[in-house]
């Protein structure tokens, strides 16, 4: 279609996009008297396409299209969801509008503080506001919003601070929510900040991970502070098991009805109804897994993270955000309080320390060692004197002493580093992995079934009864490493009698009581025990250091010190027992620091250049999608003055059942040899440039289709 002077340039491809030709346009009906434009964000993945559009708003509609609620709008066509925006006297699109198609709530779901953390995150993450828009807001639930529109429209009466603090203290405790606090430098000023109205930033490393002062209960004080000054709250944690601990302690110090859950687990409608409780400020309080983190909470004065080092705090979905930054964005934006807390520290929180940006709150020396285990190595010198084959070992004497002494006074803790039976097999004659003659994954046998199982592939699920191995042509399999089930075997027959619980894969246990027995739990997996483990034996931890990952050592400590917190005091016969060598690590469990072993492992990126000492971004697909995306970026770049890191291309190597299926990652190639990455570094004073060119890049390479589409992420812990 040609364009005549009467139409101005650009408007006839705008008038397409939206649905009509434009000189071809019926007429619409009458338009709102006020504000007659409604700037309408549409809900689609195409890069090229993330921004607002105008449309005119129908008089019939004036009084429900409001900003922030949900709308049906033609475009390209096609009837397509979206949010309005805000509404303007004037649009600069320079043709007639297409008016909106229908209103579909007028609840406003997306509050102004919600839209530009999505706006925030989307530039953050070089994403698109529709993709975070997803995470953001929940579906709708017609139902639930009926209820919603027939209350009326109250605001709620302000909690009254000194009735908030004597309910949190008692008759026996100082007033406010400090006393908690105490073994804790920095705590209780933090906390009185908190109930004085204040913004303080804290990175936390809390002790115990059970009992009356354990982390939950902890954190509970510090909402109840902040809730105690007027303002809201937002805590978020990586599972369902978390979140059940975190309500059953809030719900001590704070009214039911004063707390939302926001988790799908718990299915949407639940979810969809205590996100309308925030919206309406029925509930001043929302706790959750990451989406939890863009929860509409009115008068927001903290934001809480337990735990950021978990993996579950990335969303799955592109742009694959971090609760962790979604909520330091939140706290920056709206000028609240936040509160990062965990058991270890990780890498990232301690740049915010040594920025600076948060105060460390760190336990006393004396109180630490009041509070924590007994930690023993069994690879030290004094212990290969005691036990010399304390090093191959699979159950060192150290270990099964501990083990053996713990069952007399309560539960032992066992942490394994597979879940399975036998997880990985080996050659017996030269030791090199077994792997699937199919599709190359690794072999495994599922369960105790004596010399008669037959491994199968983890990845395809193909049974190898006539492996044989690749280097020697040997037939006859070793098992190359002991899943949870294995192990759980072992120590039944080791310890006849006493009760074995196993704790992994779909069977993870949120608690154990007080019976005595043994708890064989995987990695991440581990329940806690009333009153406390007597003893915990830490096993696997050299094969989980010398995974291929920049983070390896830095999740394993991660890990131990989640399982060695959930064990008694000393001072009351608690001992943890790791089997692993690995110097560094383990000096950080067995003095207890994990603030020291954070500081070193940054030190230590600061001077290789690598996360989180810079920023990284990874463009994977086709190799050739890939070198002419990352070459636009660079010519853009260079441009203005920034000059980029690069490492690749490299052939993108997949592992785990993506690469049995064959399918061709990101960028969707026929094979996944086609596939490669290049990795891209740069400074955080150049990121706002680096971000906006990757976007744009994106977004041109959309529309044009040139060339196969390319997977952009910011900051992925799995890259390295």
């Amino acid at each position: 279609m040609a364009s005549d002077e009467s139409v101005p340039p650009g408007a006839v491809q705008l008038s397409l996009l939206q649905g009509f030709p434009a000189k071809a346009r019926p007429p619409g009906p009458p338009l709102a008297a006020h504000l007659p434009v409604a700037r309408v964000l549409v809900e689609t993945p195409l890069p090229h396409l993330d921004r607002p559009f105008d449309y005119s708003v129908p008089a019939e509609l004036d009084g429900a299209a409001q900003a922030g609620v949900r709308v049906k709008v033609s475009f390209n066509g096609q009837d397509l969801s979206g949010f309005i925006i805000e509404r303007t006297e004037e649009s600069d699109a320079g043709h007639t509008l297409v008016p909106l198609q229908k209103v579909v709530s007028p609840v406003v779901v997306l509050t102004p503080a919600v839209r530009d953390l999505v706006s925030a995150v989307a530039a953050r993450y070089a994403g698109t506001v529709s993709d975070v828009l997803r995470v953001a807001v929940p579906p709708r639930m017609a139902r639930l919003e009926k209820d919603f529109l027939s209350l009326p429209a109250a605001e709620p009466a302000a909690p009254d601070p000194l009735a908030d603090a004597g309910a949190l203290t008692g008759p026996d405790v100082p007033a406010g929510t400090e006393a908690d606090w105490t073994g804790y430098r920095n705590g209780p000023a933090f906390v009185r900040h908190l109930r004085d109205g204040g913004s303080p930033r804290a990175v936390f490393n809390p002790l115990q991970g059970f009992g009356p002062a354990a982390w939950p209960h902890l954190m509970a004080t510090a909402v109840a502070a902040v809730r105690a000054s007027g303002r809201g709250a937002v805590v978020v944690v990586p599972d369902y098991r978390d979140l059940d601990q975190l309500e059953k302690a809030l719900l001590a110090v704070l009214p039911a009805d004063d707390i939302a859950r926001l988790t799908s687990d718990d299915g949407p409608t639940p979810r969809y109804r205590n996100f309308l409780r925030l919206l309406a400020g029925s509930a001043r309080v929302a706790i959750g897994t990451r989406s939890a983190a863009f929860a509409p909470v009115r008068d927001l004065g903290l934001v809480a993270c337990w735990d950021d080092g978990d993996d579950l705090h990335i969303e799955q979905r592109a742009p694959y955000a971090h609760a962790r930054d979604v909520l330091l964005l939140r706290a920056d934006q709206e000028g609240t309080a936040c509160l990062m807390a965990g058991h270890s520290r990780s890498t990232e929180l301690q740049r915010l320390v040594e920025a600076g940006w948060a105060m460390p709150v760190e336990a006393d020396r004396a109180f630490a060692r009041r509070t924590v285990p007994r930690v023993l190595n069994t690879a030290d010198s004094f212990e290969q004197e005691r036990d010399p084959l304390a090093l191959v070992a699979r159950l060192p004497g150290a270990a099964w002493r501990a083990a053996k002494d713990g069952l007399e006074r309560g539960p032992v803790l066992v942490q394994v580093a597979r879940a399975g039976y036998a997880p990985s097999l080996v050659c017996e004659t030269c030791r090199e992995p077994a792997r699937c003659q199919a599709c190359q994954g690794p072999l495994a046998v599922a369960g105790a079934t004596g010399s008669s199982a037959v491994p199968q592939c983890r990845w395809c699920s193909t049974p190898a009864p006539d492996w044989q191995c690749a280097h020697c042509a040997g037939h006859k399999l070793r098992k190359g490493a002991t899943g949870v089930l294995r192990t759980a075997e072992e120590l039944g027959r080791a310890f006849p009698g006493k009760t074995v619980i196993t704790s992994a894969g779909g069977n993870i246990k949120a608690g154990v009581g007080s019976t005595k027995a043994l708890v064989v739990a995987t990695v991440g997996a581990e329940p806690v025990a009333e009153g406390g483990y007597a003893a915990a034996l830490l096993l696997d931890g050299d094969s989980l250091l010398r995974r291929e990952n920049l983070r390896a050592g830095e999740d394993t400590v991660r890990r131990w010190f989640n399982a060695a917190a959930l064990v008694r005091p000393a001072s009351d016969g608690g001992l943890v027992v790791i089997t692993a060598t690995e110097s560094v690590a383990v000096g950080a469990l067995l003095r207890w620091d994990p603030a020291g072993y954070a500081r070193r492992e940054l030190e230590l990126r600061m001077e290789l250049q690598l996360p989180p000492a810079v920023r990284i971004a990874s463009v994977t697909g086709p190799r050739a999608a890939v070198v002419h995306f990352c070459g636009t970026v660079e010519k853009e770049l260079a441009a203005a003055g920034v000059t980029l890191r690069t490492a690749g291309p490299a052939p993108l190597v997949l592992t785990g059942p993506a690469a049995a299926g064959g399918a061709g990652g990101a960028g969707g190639a026929a094979g996944a040899g086609e596939d490669a990455r290049t990795l891209l570094f740069f400074a955080y004073g150049q990121a706002a440039t680096v971000t906006r060119v990757l976007r744009a890049t994106k977004a041109a390479a959309a529309a044009k289709r040139t060339t196969e589409p390319v997977q952009v992420r910011l900051d992925g812990v799995d890259v390295l």
